[in-house]
């Protein structure tokens, strides 16, 4: 472990993620240019800065990630729920955001004699839901998920395509637990991170432990930021990882581990996190009912494995370049028939796939010459090319991404063999 001189950090209760200075370059491309090319989101200056849309292919590939991660937290006992993108101002005072977040979120709208905000993170929500009924030691730990809306009230000169945004969905869970649980919840966000960063082919550029700065604006007492900071480094030293300890980084409420990614310009920011809070709990007066009958106070631990799907989108098409693994790519086989003659067959095919719950599309001879319409997808992982010979014989002729040709196959085995590929969340293409 080595430490660093103590810099600036954002408070935020989830990976706020302001981009460190360029460390290095690098040969990855830039997302925003081919985010654009391959359609997968636009901007419009009707509806503002930092607020992009995802076209359909974007949606494709954010549609697979809430999937795959809500499919992943499930089967590790997480419980989703769904709260609301508003909360009263009152809220956000009890949490502590108003007094130490309060120049990054929106001002607040009036409504009905009420002061409304749009919430700048999920986990005074979270804490509502905890306490909206008695709990019980056997209850904890309590895993509460949701793929939520949040909103940043971000300067212009730092907004960047999908790597930073105003408008956020934001991947986030917490963990209400006893304080003999805590460290192992951390170790499991961990490993949640580290499962999900291998499926989805992302490089970490360091494990970085966020602790507070000399004359910080902190929320709690010294003995809960001692507390929450030895939580943290049982958890990573357990894990055997290495890391960086670095004053001046941590939320207002308490130390935090991000997981930091460096995107093509090499600037640094934050894609997952897990963090220790002993103050929330107080502030919201959080209770379960212990072994010997008496109330206690639960540990929250706050956990982000994709961080904000926008900056995870972004980090994935520059990590790929585009090509990504088949289970994740917007369009998994493109069916190409050689001629008009074959285009029977080659919407049969579509069918097929579709119905098999592969993302295809038809690329006919109308779009140009065969050879054009293969260089158009190459970025594609399976095209199916169907000649007279094929469409005679029930086959297709495999071609894959990386440029190799697959002996001609029988439609249902070659269906087959891409379900299994995909469905595996692998990054081989045919094995």
């Amino acid at each position: 472990m080595s430490r660093a001189k103590p810099r600036g950090g954002c408070p935020g209760a989830s990976p706020c993620g302001h981009p460190s200075p360029a460390r290095e370059e690098t040969t990855m491309p830039d997302h925003r240019k081919l985010g654009r090319e391959l359609g997968l989101f636009a901007t419009d200056p009707l509806i503002g800065a930092g607020l992009p849309f995802l076209l359909p292919d974007g949606a494709a590939l954010r549609h697979t990630l809430e999937e795959y991660v809500r499919d992943l937290e499930r089967r590790a006992g997480y419980q989703h729920v769904y709260s609301p993108v508003l909360g009263k101002r009152e809220l956000y005072e009890r949490s502590g955001h108003w007094a130490h977040y309060r120049e990054d979120m929106f001002p607040p709208m009036a409504v009905g004699g009420e002061e409304m905000v749009l919430r700048p993170s999920l986990c005074p929500h979270h804490a509502l839901v905890y306490r909206s009924r008695a709990r019980s030691h056997r209850e904890l730990p309590l895993r509460i998920a949701e793929l939520g809306g949040m909103y940043r009230a971000e300067l212009s000169g730092v907004l960047g395509g999908l790597n930073r945004v105003r408008a956020i969905q934001l991947n986030d869970a917490h963990l209400f637990c006893t304080p003999d649980q805590a460290a192992a919840e951390v170790h499991g966000a961990l490993g949640l991170i580290r499962r999900v960063h291998r499926d989805l082919g992302l490089r970490p550029a360091r494990y970085r432990l966020s602790l507070a700065g000399e004359g910080g604006k902190h929320a709690g007492s010294a003995e809960q930021w001692d507390r929450a900071s030895a939580l943290l480094v049982e958890a990573l030293d357990s894990s055997g990882m290495e890391y960086e300890a670095v004053a001046g980084e941590a939320a207002f409420y308490g130390p935090k581990i991000d997981v930091q990614v460096v995107d093509s310009a090499g600037r640094e920011s934050t894609l997952s996190t897990v963090q220790a809070d002993f103050h929330q709990p107080e502030r919201f007066d959080l209770r379960y009912t212990g072994p010997d009958g008496a109330a206690h106070r639960p540990v929250l631990v706050h956990r982000s494995v994709l961080g904000s799907l926008e900056r995870a989108m972004a980090q994935l098409v520059e990590e790929h370049g585009g090509a990504f693994p088949p289970w994740l790519a917007p369009v998994q086989v493109l069916v190409l028939p050689v001629s008009d003659a074959q285009l029977p067959e080659a919407s049969e095919l579509l069918r097929r796939c579709l119905d098999a719950g592969l993302r295809a599309e038809l690329a006919g001879p109308d779009r140009g010459s065969l050879g054009a319409r293969v260089r158009a997808g190459r970025l594609v992982p399976y095209q199916a090319v169907l000649g007279a010979a094929e469409a005679a014989g029930g086959l297709v002729a495999p071609r894959l991404r990386d440029g190799r040709k697959v002996a001609a196959l029988a439609v249902g085995e070659f269906l087959a063999r891409v379900a299994e590929r995909i469905g595996d969340r692998g990054m081989e293409l045919w094995g």
